[in-house]
């Protein structure tokens, strides 16, 4: 029994109501056979009056209800439990973020998602109900046999148990079959993704005719660990069917010969073979149903590790990391106050007085910064927030140095910072760290004074507990946004704009509303003017409804980018702007085009920029260079250059 299956099963209401009517449409099946061979047995002995053969056609035709109720609740148990699985598998690779989604293939999570929980519906429509079965209907079988023939209970007694024994030797060696059956079905889908992606590469340099040998010897390990899954289970049945087989021999066997003696009556040696075989029946099919199962077991196993997967420190560990208030030590760097000179006006923001080696970096608040922080607003009134970080430290799984350490740092409302630096300094692990796709090891991260793990941990209730209700039904969620909670809230006062950002295979209009699903066609259209996009997507075949390749397959790398800058303008409310080297890759003009969006963009709220490129970064307040995870220099952007 799959545990955390059943106690997903269990936690859904809908689910549980349609497992419990299967569980029982199976059982009280099974228990009607009882009756079964009572009336037959009386009929062909002559005990019952052929009229009663009309009772055992009306308690076959009850089994043949049962069996069909049990069904219809056991395909509606398998659509339940597999949507809910699926959605908290997919809001869970969500939340991992793509830090922590790196160390998953995606072909492997999408096999899992998809063909790997299909594979559970043998496990929920026949081994649970066989496992029922099993558990009870041996029981009623053996009380009835020993109240019609002791010698002939006592053999079944000590016979049934054999056929659990087989079963179980054999299901272990399945159950390691199995397992290496999927990690190759797996194997084969995440290698098949990975070279239709990389297929045009693959051409380019000569390489594709390989790719298909690999794919062939991969697929054929595949099928030979499929094979050997069948081969297995084939052989099993043919265990279990000769346990059982033997075992019927040893009760008919001496019930003929006490028949023919006199010692036995015709009406219990009749209900005696009649039932004999059922106590072994629910057993044989409870094997044969788990070696059925297996698959779908190891995929659920797959998937309940990717939702256990540990994502922060434990609490006692964050405890003895979190920096005291107080006192600053260690080597972090003190973020202080620049004027629009450029001139230190503060010690730094930490309180008490500093030790060790810390290095004040100002924070430049040049006068257009200044302005805005003064305004106060981002646009369409969504506040620019204040962004600290002390002493953070991240580490990433399997890597030994840390990709930010020690790192301190205050971006003042309404700033706009360029974050420059080579690549793996860190610059996208920071961004990655505001969205909330990786934890700090160390340290605390902080939007408006408020810890932005305490909206991890938020998230975390939200998914473990129901949320409780505004009055007009809407999820109730922190900073007057109904409907989301924690991390959500956070994040839905930010616009992020990826190096690479992904198109879907959707109308343009669909992609640009992606981050505000409610907008309409007018502001979709102002959206794309402002990042500059209206005039190429007009020139489309059918203009905002032209429906784009995946990935934007049919637009050009600026195009997209200018798609992903609309996404961001698509959200009036949000407060803190964060891009990733949106200008990469492009050419000079594709590049001036997104700048100049970028520059309004950025108007009235705090503006985080990875880039590497000069008119990238005129667009900033101030410039701070990023070295193997440390923060080493600030400067006015002027200054900068």
């Amino acid at each position: 029994m799959h545990k955390d299956l059943l106690r997903l099963a269990r936690g859904e209401r809908a689910v549980r109501g349609h497992l419990a009517l299967c569980l029982a449409a199976a059982v009280l099946a099974g228990l009607l056979v009882l009756a079964q061979a009572e009336l037959l047995a009386g009929v062909l002995s002559g005990r019952f009056a052929t009229s009663a053969l009309g009772l055992l056609a009306l308690v076959v035709a009850v089994r043949a209800a049962l069996g069909l109720l049990q069904g219809v609740a056991a395909g509606r148990t398998v659509a339940g439990v597999k949507t809910a699985l699926r959605h908290r598998l997919l809001g869970r690779l969500r939340d991992m973020g793509p830090a922590r989604l790196a160390a998953h293939r995606s072909g492997e999570l999408v096999t899992l998602t998809g063909r790997g929980l299909d594979a559970l519906d043998p496990y929920l429509s026949g081994y649970l109900p066989a496992v029922a079965v099993a558990g009870v209907v041996p029981v009623a079988v053996l009380v009835r046999l020993f109240a019609a023939d002791l010698t002939s209970a006592l053999i079944v007694l000590v016979t049934v148990p054999l056929i659990p024994v087989f079963g179980a030797l054999v299901g272990m060696h399945t159950k390691a079959v199995t397992e290496r059956q999927w990690r190759a079905l797996a194997r084969l889908g995440g290698h098949f993704l990975d070279v239709v992606r990389g297929l045009p590469t693959l051409r380019a340099f000569g390489r594709a005719r390989y790719q298909a040998e690999v794919i062939a010897r991969v697929a054929d390990a595949h099928r030979a660990a499929t094979m050997r899954t069948l081969r297995v289970a084939f052989l099993s049945s043919l265990v279990l069917e000769l346990a059982a087989s033997l075992s019927l021999a040893l009760v008919a066997v001496p019930v003929g010969l006490r028949l023919l003696s006199g010692s036995l009556d015709l009406s219990a040696a009749l209900l005696v073979l009649l039932l004999a075989p059922e106590a072994y029946l629910p057993l044989r099919v409870m094997g044969n149903k788990f070696h059925a199962a297996m698959e779908g077991v190891a995929a659920a196993d797959e998937a309940f590790a990717v939702l256990d997967e540990r994502a922060d420190p434990p609490a006692e560990e964050r405890a003895e990391q979190r920096p005291a208030t107080g006192a600053g030590s260690g080597n972090g760097a003190t973020i202080g106050t620049v004027t629009g000179a450029g001139l230190v006006t503060g010690a730094g923001l930490t309180a008490g007085a500093g030790s060790g080696d810390d290095a004040t970096i100002g924070t430049v608040t040049g006068a257009g910064a200044m302005d805005r922080v003064r305004a106060g607003n981002g646009a369409d009134g969504g506040a620019a927030p204040e962004i600290r970080l002390e002493n953070v430290t991240v580490r990433y799984p399997g890597r030994e140095d840390a990709a930010l350490e020690d790192v301190s740092l205050v971006i003042a409302p309404g700033e706009r910072v360029a974050l420059v630096g080579e690549s793996g300094a860190g610059k996208s692990t920071l961004l990655h760290l505001l969205l909330g796709f990786v934890t700090p090891a160390s340290g605390r991260v902080l939007v408006d004074g408020v810890e932005l793990r305490e909206l991890r941990e938020s998230r975390a209730d939200e998914l473990a507990e129901p949320a409780e209700r505004t009055e007009n039904g809407n999820r109730a969620g922190p900073a007057g946004l109904p409907g989301l909670m924690g991390l959500d809230a956070w994040r839905a006062r930010l616009a992020f704009v990826p190096q690479r950002p992904h198109l879907f295979a959707a109308s343009v209009a669909d992609n640009i509303r992606l981050g505000a699903p409610g907008a309409t066609d007018a502001e979709v259209r102002a959206a794309a003017r402002a990042a500059h996009a209206d005039e190429f997507v007009s020139a489309l075949s059918e203009g905002y409804g032209t429906v784009l390749g995946e990935r934007g397959a049919n637009l050009s790398a600026g195009q997209r980018q200018r798609v992903a800058l609309a996404r961001a303008f698509c959200r009036p409310s949000a407060g803190l702007l964060l891009l990733d080297e949106p200008t990469a890759r492009l050419d000079g003009r594709s590049e001036a085009a997104v700048v100049a969006a970028t520059r309004e963009l950025a108007e009235g709220r705090t503006a985080v920029i990875v880039a590497h490129r000069p008119a990238m970064i005129d667009i900033a307040d101030r410039v701070i260079r990023i070295a193997d995870g440390r923060v080493v220099a600030a400067a006015p952007a002027g200054e900068a250059r």
